[in-house]
């Protein structure tokens, strides 16, 4: 007997809870039986089984054991002759017909019987071109199998929105059993509860994520702590997907047949609404993330520091392995400002670089001074960036809209066929106007943020000086937060706006805020000492 020839059960089970009935039992008892009457080996390494996978949606052939098995089939793993003992032909395919055909077609073809425990019926090559009718009997098997499941498809479908729409009039408040639910949330019998150590864990990494902190970052410091957001632990990638999820303001999405819901206060909320948008806000401004490296950059990597001299982005570089003070914190002078024209493939006419720590003390200082913050900060002297970025995404999608009205209205009073040119463009604009529609709703969520936003205080810049000047990585973080909250640009004239005889002990900056006067400070390029400060107008930054 060919050592390479054995028998194989798979057992699928579209609710896991079916493998706990006699039916399993049974074919597993059929499996061994055949095998034995004919001298075969029944297979015991390879467990086919795929419980909780549905057949209709061919998520055993996706992502389980038949999948696993069709491509063994196809690289010659499987010898053939073997033979694949199944409880019926549905239990192989609840596909269309014709794509349910080919797949037991691609079995049979290697040489492979498939055998139904239900019926005791073999289907190989051999026994097809004998009986063709055997081959028309597995046809209207699977016409039969996918028609069961189709109605129950669309049943199930034609329920749940029924589901969605009372839920949405109030007239339903139980469970909807579609799609995923957070691990953070668990079901009783008098509906959804609150998992205290996954929301603790859920809390502390948007806590984390609000002060600067990157995924790999968060996820080290809920590990320390014995916190995970999920059942399988927390992966960095997954994470943001985490934070965007509507589930934490209470709200569960679905999506029936392209229909998309949004049903409020479906879960426990662990946000407020204007706490989501605001964590919402915060993923349009990807430069406000972690500082890369051991020491993170309060003024860089936030593509808002330009050099006054070219206008290219400003780079910071922190020499690590050169010799530290005896508090084991990196010395100013090992701590560099340059203008990034070389990454750019440009050339700055001064070029250069200076020490970053005179330049963020000087921030600091001035920030801190509740005067000098309120002057900066004056509100209504033009529209915050967030208002103004909604206000454009508003004004290209009326464009948009206006541009299909008018080619739908020409369609409308033409009678004959339409051009396919004219078609194409349509739906063009319609793919548009649904991106742009999202970008509304995303600039919509950034400007709700910001506008409920309290002004940040002196004292907030304040409490980090200390913490800043000592290197301390999470007062930099959350002094990199306010730079990003704080100021729309730094422009930096590394010696001087007019370089001259201070060039060797003075650099000039502008800071020009979200909505308010821009000031010039000129300070001590070694010291960070103001040697003096005068508003600027933004008509002289434009020329």
């Amino acid at each position: 007997m060919d050592a390479n020839i054995k028998v194989y059960s798979y057992l699928r089970f579209s609710d896991a809870r079916q493998s706990t009935g006699s039916s399993a039992h049974r074919q597993i008892e059929f499996a061994a039986n055949w095998a034995k009457g004919r001298q075969l080996q029944l297979d015991a390494s390879l467990s086919l089984r795929d419980e909780g996978l549905s057949a209709y949606h061919q998520r055993h052939v996706k992502q389980g054991a038949l999948g696993t098995f069709l491509r063994a089939v196809d690289e010659g793993q499987i010898g053939a002759g073997s033979v694949l003992v199944v409880e019926g032909l549905d239990r192989l395919s609840r596909a269309e017909p014709l794509q349910a055909q080919a797949q037991l077609a691609q079995i049979i073809n290697a040489g492979i019987t498939v055998v139904t425990a239900s019926d005791g019926r073999e289907y190989n090559r051999e026994g097809l071109k004998a009986n063709p009718m055997e081959l028309v009997h597995s046809l209207l098997v699977m016409i039969r199998a996918h028609e069961e499941s189709d109605t129950k498809s669309k049943r199930v479908k034609a329920a749940i929105r029924r589901q969605c729409q009372q839920w949405l009039d109030g007239a339903y408040r139980g469970r909807i059993r579609n799609g995923k639910d957070p691990q953070w949330l668990a079901w009783q019998s008098d509906g959804w509860h609150l998992v205290p150590e996954r929301v603790d864990a859920v809390r502390m990494a948007i806590d984390l994520f609000r002060a600067g902190h990157g995924a790999v970052a968060i996820v080290d410091r809920l590990n320390a702590a014995g916190l995970s957001v999920s059942d399988k632990g927390t992966r960095a990638t997954h994470l943001y997907k985490v934070f965007r999820l509507p589930a934490l303001r209470g709200t569960k999405t679905l999506s029936v047949d392209g229909v998309d819901y949004a049903l409020p206060d479906y879960y426990p909320a662990i946000l407020s609404p204007e706490d989501f948008d605001e964590l919402q806000g915060l993923f349009s401004q990807s430069g406000r993330r972690k500082g890369k490296g051991e020491l993170p950059g309060v003024i860089t990597g936030l593509r808002l520091t330009q050099c006054g001299y070219c206008g290219s982005a400003m780079v910071a570089q922190n020499l690590m392995s050169r010799k530290k003070d005896e508090d084991g914190r990196v010395h100013d002078t090992y701590r560099r400002l340059s203008c990034g024209s070389g990454q750019a493939y440009r050339r700055c006419p001064v070029g250069g670089s200076t020490s970053i720590a005179p330049i963020e003390r000087a921030l600091l200082d001035f920030c801190s001074d509740q005067i000098n913050l309120d002057a900066l900060l004056e509100r209504g002297v033009v529209d915050p960036p967030a208002r103004q970025k909604l206000a454009a995404a508003k004004a290209r999608v009326a464009d948009v809209e206006a541009q299909l009205k008018r080619l739908t209205d020409a369609l409308m009073q033409d009678d004959g066929a339409a051009p396919t040119i004219i078609l194409r463009k349509v739906r063009e604009l319609e793919d548009e106007l649904g991106r742009l529609r999202r970008e509304v709703a995303e600039a919509d969520a950034e400007w709700a943020a910001v506008s409920r936003k309290a002004p940040t205080t002196a004292d907030a810049w304040r409490e980090l000086v200390i913490g800043v000047k000592s290197q301390d990585y999470d007062a930099r973080l959350k002094a990199r937060q306010l730079v990003a909250d704080t100021f729309a640009r730094i422009v930096v004239y590394r010696v001087g706006v007019e370089p001259g005889e201070r060039a060797d002990h003075a650099l000039d900056l502008v800071l020009i805020p979200h909505g308010g006067h821009p000031r010039a400070l000129r300070i001590h390029r070694k010291t960070g000492q103001w040697l003096g400060a005068e508003d600027v107008s933004t008509q002289a930054l434009a020329g």
